[in-house]
């Protein structure tokens, strides 16, 4: 039989790596997430005032600037008439699977490790949606006519033209938003009661509101389950779509290097790796400067870096196919592109990607000990993401110097105006996210305590198992 010392010990082994197993009274919790919200030092706020300098400087003056004096001011020349600035919006596009990725999918799939994780996740989705709906803005140049591709019936007769990849983008940036944002204040329903209860002045009026009323009875906790498992099985095909249609806005035209059939899927893959990622770097961050170590455990960055690992295999698959069709298909522009990469001016680029987003995660997320080391886990995913934005880069502003017509090709720079909007808009998110830090429960304390009620230590035989139980 097990004796009681060896017992002791494995269920303290247990506790220790397993958040499910090491469950503390709700009071508590509570306390910890609502103590990291209203902890504002100097650092937090000299954080709030960088960026918000870098918002200024990027969205409002180098933006302002290149409106007042027109598109000239960018970089974009022909042949090269798409640049950094799709090239931010695929990008950040992109970002924003994670949070549908990892709260919808692994909430469908009853992926246990989920539960502290979703909340942060899915604050990414909304945010990167957000920046990602400047740039359709930005690159549209006459910014005040944006009202054009808007569906309505004017006095002049005209609609919009449904052939454009700008109303593909609007609709699949709307449609997805308004999704994402709904899947994510659901959830939080609880948690802004929970707040509400505990809390005063300002914060209670806004929590009040937020709260809708919710006093946690049986009815009111099944109707929110039923809502966010209908959500949760919707937002998924919304997910694969619109990443599909940014992908669409490349294939379906008959540029060299685009119009591939695999783009959709590719993408999507694309989309996925550099979301996953991006949710590592976060939580990393977040455990560091708010204390949520308790919630945050090895388990849940281990979890990760096995996604990572995941997507960047079926991410390289995905590469290789498309480059390795382009090749076999013999096309003279092909071959063009070919060398371009390989060892032409954007050569040095591209080794990077290869390195950031296949030799490092498969050289390193294998071991168990990297993928829950905080710092090396860190390092790879802001690898991975800087790999995929030279990704974007490549395919959106590095093919487009190669065309059929060689007196036609072309070099790209981008200007001033277009780095300092690219500062503005990360600034953006960045802020966003660490104001909303300050507002928004980011460990979602009812779903931690409904994992800690079903979960148990069972012995069987000579070991203690983990184990558990259905709540309905």
């Amino acid at each position: 039989m097990l004796s009681e010392k060896t017992a002791v010990t494995q269920s303290e082994n247990y506790w220790r790596k397993h958040l499910m197993l090491d469950p503390r009274p709700v009071r508590e919790m509570n306390q910890m997430i609502l103590t990291a919200m209203t902890t504002v030092n100097k650092r937090y706020w000299i954080t709030v005032t960088t960026l918000t300098l870098f918002v200024t400087i990027g969205l409002i003056g180098a933006w302002g600037y290149q409106i007042f004096n027109g598109m000239g001011v960018a970089g974009i020349r022909r042949p090269v008439y798409w640049g950094v600035y799709i090239t931010n919006f695929v990008f950040w596009i992109g970002i924003s699977h994670s949070g549908t990725f990892v709260s919808a999918i692994l909430r469908v799939f009853k992926a246990e490790f989920r539960r502290p994780i979703t909340r942060a996740s899915e604050l990414m989705t909304t945010f990167a949606l957000t920046v990602a709906g400047l740039y359709p803005l930005i690159h549209l140049g006459r910014t005040w006519r944006f009202y054009w591709m808007i569906p309505y019936p004017n006095q002049r007769q005209l609609w919009p033209n449904f052939h454009s990849p700008l109303m593909w983008d609007m609709l699949a940036i709307f449609t997805y938003l308004i999704g994402s944002t709904l899947y994510l204040y659901l959830p939080l329903i609880p948690d802004f009661a929970m707040a509400r209860d505990r809390t005063t002045g300002w914060r209670h009026r806004i929590y009040r509101i937020l709260a809708l009323g919710w006093r946690g009875s049986e009815s009111e906790w099944h109707h929110l389950k039923q809502a966010i498992t209908i959500f949760a099985f919707a937002i998924i095909p919304v997910m694969f779509s619109v990443h599909t249609i940014v992908a669409w806005d490349f294939g379906m035209t008959m540029v060299p290097g685009w119009h591939s059939s695999i783009f959709g899927p590719y993408f999507v893959v694309g989309a996925i790796f550099s979301g996953v990622s991006a949710v590592a770097t976060v939580l990393i961050i977040l455990r560091k400067t708010m204390q949520l170590d308790y919630f945050l455990r090895e388990e849940h960055f281990d979890a990760i870096g096995k996604l990572v690992l995941v997507f960047s295999f079926a991410w390289t698959y995905f590469f290789f196919a498309d480059y390795l069709t382009e090749w076999y298909g013999g096309e003279a522009v092909g071959k063009e592109l070919l060398t371009l990469q390989a060892r032409g001016p954007i050569a040095p680029l591209w080794y990077i990607m290869l390195i950031t987003n296949i030799l490092v995660p498969w050289l390193t997320l294998w071991n168990r000990k990297i993928r829950t080391s905080p710092k090396a886990l860190l390092v790879i995913t802001l690898g991975v993401n800087i790999g995929m934005y030279i990704e974007r880069y490549i395919i959106v502003a590095g093919f487009l110097t190669r065309n059929r017509l060689p007196f036609d090709w072309g070099a790209y720079t981008p200007s001033i105006v277009e780095i300092l909007i690219s500062i503005g808009s990360l600034s953006t998110f960045l802020l966003l996210y660490v104001l909303a830090s300050r507002l928004i429960p980011l460990i979602p304390v009812w779903e931690v305590h409904e994992g800690q009620i079903s979960h148990t230590l069972r012995r069987v035989g000579q070991a203690l198992l983990p184990s558990v139980s259905e709540l309905e």
